[in-house]
This record gives C-alpha cells, structure tokens and sequence, in this order.
C-alpha cells in the first residue's frame, strides 16, 4: 500500500522550487551563481541584531521574548511599519498590520482567504514564481494580467465563467518585479486599480523590492494611489504585502501585510490557526534595528547593489552576442534575459554548469502556463563584482556557441 492515493488533490498542483533545489549550488565553490534572488551577507547588520537579541534576552525581558504572542505581532513593530507606510503615501494605524513570516506566508493566507477552486488569478506573464506556489494549493486557474492590454473587464469575466470560477484578484510586483526587474508606471498602476474596479475584485501589491530603488523617479504604491481616490484604507481593495527579507535579514522571516482591517480581521484567523505567530524574538530584534537607523542601512544597501548592478549591465554589453536581449532595472535584484527562439534555457543551463560552472534561473518556472523557455534570470545582488564579470564572460561563451557574431 501506498499513502500516495490519500493525498489531497491539490498535492497535484505542487511542484518543487527550482530556485531552492538550485540554492544547493551555493555550496559550491567553483560555481558562479545567479541564481536565488539572495541579498548580500556581507551586508546584514549582524552587530545591530546581535546586540538588539542581547537586550531582547537579557534579565526581565526574557518573558517576553521568549513567550507566546498575539497573532498580530508585536506592537512596537507595527507601530514602526504603520508610520513607514504613512510615509509611502498609506494613512494607517496599527490595525491594519499583520505580521508575517515573511511576505512568501502572507502570499499563501492570501490564496487561501480568496480563491475557492476554479477561480481565476490574474499574474504577470512571467511573475514571481513563489506567488504561483503559494497559490497553487488552492487549485486556481490564471489568466494573463497586462497593464496596457487592451481586454476588457468583460472578457477577463467571461473567460472565469467559462472555466468554473470568478476573478478573486490581481497580484503583481509594481517595483522592480521578480524575476524581470521591470517597474510600472504611474499610469500602468491606475490602470490595474481600474480594471480590479470593473471586476470588483482585490488587489494583491508584492512590495518586497520596493526600498531597492537606485535611481529614477520612485512611483507612489498602488496602495497610496487608491488612498488617494478613496480616502480611507477601510475603503481600498489594495492588499500591500512587505518584507524586511531583502533589506534587513531574509533568515528571520518578518514580512507585514498592510489592508483594510477588514483583511486583517480575517487573516489573523489564518494566522492562529497556522503558526499562531511569527517568532517574538524575532520580531523584538528587528523592531529595535529598525528603530535605529533603517534608512541609513538601506542606504548602504542602495549604494552596494548599484554598484553590482552596473557591472552585469555593462559586462552584457560587452560579453553577449547579437539576438539576446534583456532589461535594464532602476532597482531591485534581477535582470531579465530573452533569448532568440528555438534556444531552451534549461538546456543552456545545464551547459553552462558542466562547461563553466555558472548557475542561473531558466525562465519556464515564472510562466503559469510552463511557456518563456527561451528566457532566464540573473541575480546581481548575491555575487560580487569580480565575480559578475567572470561569470557574464563565461555565460556569453557558451552563449556564442549557439548565437555566433553576425
């Protein structure tokens, strides 16, 4: 006898993670990743959390952060983060923030609060492939959200009717979006806000790149933009899911989620009956930290990553050959690349592997249909600079195997 016949059908949606199976790499020291979208260790501010956990331990506080907790988080914590979304342009209080176990978890209560079966969820074509398996348990269909396309409400409706279910929500990265780097306008932003409106549906904003900003103009969140239309976020569809993962520490799992309380209210029932709450401990060190000079860190961070940045756009330049293409990011972690057609990226990186020893993400993981085979990620925040360029130099080699100079 096997257990396997007494899974849950919706085991039959979920799939491995090719960026965690391709994390092992990591251990490999001839191996230039790009692979995970890792930030830099160097970078953590190990002596900020290692003294804020030593007064978290010390005597008489111990109880506290050692103890259980409410479902909602520590309050100091959401007082800091209601005040910092305050800044980004949301009026809100302390009730409007749950904290999670990183934003990934707040993607997964998300599924489950909102789709039911053979509904639909619109995404990115590709999007965060992490969001498709958080989402995935939940058996949904998708459709392909496009913010300068030109279907209407009505037709993104009927094709859910058709297929069993109704459009519960449409969830993007709006900053520097995993895995294509790509930030939306203003404008793009006010017409997904428009379009949940025709569909009377949610909206689901990713924000976990958003403080990653190295130059351009920043663009207000889809949150602020709909406070701005309604006045109260009691009133906004918007749910903002954040993370300290990306600018702070991504081993201590904090993220919030930011909504109408209304969401809140729900989510930490979700929340009680799943971890009851993310760790005391954790959340008391990184409200401390915070406390202490967020901004500067995220500073240095801006400044570090530029630099890395800069190198892999300048080293594509130079080491890629005709027929590739890829984006060039105001922020974040990734540049996306698109290869001619016909080339599968997967097969390339299993080349590259055996022949260079450079690792990176094919880009079939992020499409909801399995399609973009011909595209690939590449981090730029994990490696260092000498190590972006050998790795672009050994990429393009492999890369004119294939797509010799015209």
């Amino acid at each position: 006898m096997s257990v396997d016949q007494f899974f849950a059908s919706r085991m039959g949606r979920m799939k491995a993670s090719e960026i965690r199976e391709l994390l092992k790499l990591l251990d490999q020291p001839d191996v230039i990743s790009f692979a995970g979208g890792i930030p830099d260790p160097a970078l953590f501010p190990a002596a900020a959390f290692r003294d804020a956990m030593a007064r978290a331990l010390a005597d008489g506080q111990a109880g506290v952060s050692l103890q259980y907790s409410t479902s909602e988080g520590y309050p100091p914590l959401r007082r800091w983060i209601a005040a910092h979304m305050r800044e980004l342009g949301v009026e809100c209080g302390e009730d409007n923030i749950l904290i999670t176990s990183g934003s990934q978890q707040a993607l997964d209560y998300l599924g489950k609060l909102f789709l039911s079966p053979g509904d639909t969820a619109l995404v990115g074509w590709p999007t965060y492939l992490g969001a498709l398996g958080a989402f995935n348990a939940y058996e949904p269909n998708y459709d392909r959200l496009d913010p300068n396309s030109n279907r209407t409400a009505a037709d993104f409706a009927a094709q859910a009717e058709a297929e069993g279910g109704r459009v519960k929500f449409a969830y993007l990265s709006p900053d520097f979006a995993n895995p294509t780097g790509v930030t939306l306008t203003k404008a793009e932003r006010e017409n997904v806000l428009q379009m949940a409106r025709d569909l009377d549906c949610t909206v689901i904003e990713d924000a976990a790149y958003q403080s990653l900003r190295y130059d351009g103009d920043s663009v207000p969140p889809i949150l602020a933009l709909e406070m701005q239309q309604q006045g109260d976020i009691d009133a906004c569809r918007t749910i903002y899911c954040g993370s300290f993962s990306k600018t702070l520490s991504p081993g201590l799992r904090i993220g919030w989620v930011c909504a109408a309380k209304s969401v809140i209210d729900k989510m930490v029932l979700l929340k009680q009956a799943g971890d009851l709450h993310t760790p005391t401990l954790n959340q008391i060190a990184v409200a401390e930290v915070v406390a202490d000079g967020f901004d500067d860190h995220v500073d240095t961070l801006r400044n570090a990553y530029r630099v890395k940045r800069d190198r892999m756009l300048a080293a594509l330049e130079r080491h890629m050959p005709d027929g590739v293409d890829w984006t060039r990011p105001e922020g974040g972690m990734f540049v996306w690349m698109t290869l001619p057609k016909g080339l599968d990226a997967a097969e390339l990186l299993a080349e590259a592997l055996r022949s260079v020893r450079v690792a990176f993400v094919p880009g079939a993981a992020f499409y909801a249909d399995g399609s973009g085979r011909n595209t690939l990620r590449l981090n730029f925040s994990s490696p260092g600079p000498e190590q972006i360029e050998e790795g672009i130099t050994r990429l393009g080699q492999v890369l004119r195997k294939h797509l010799p100079e015209t």
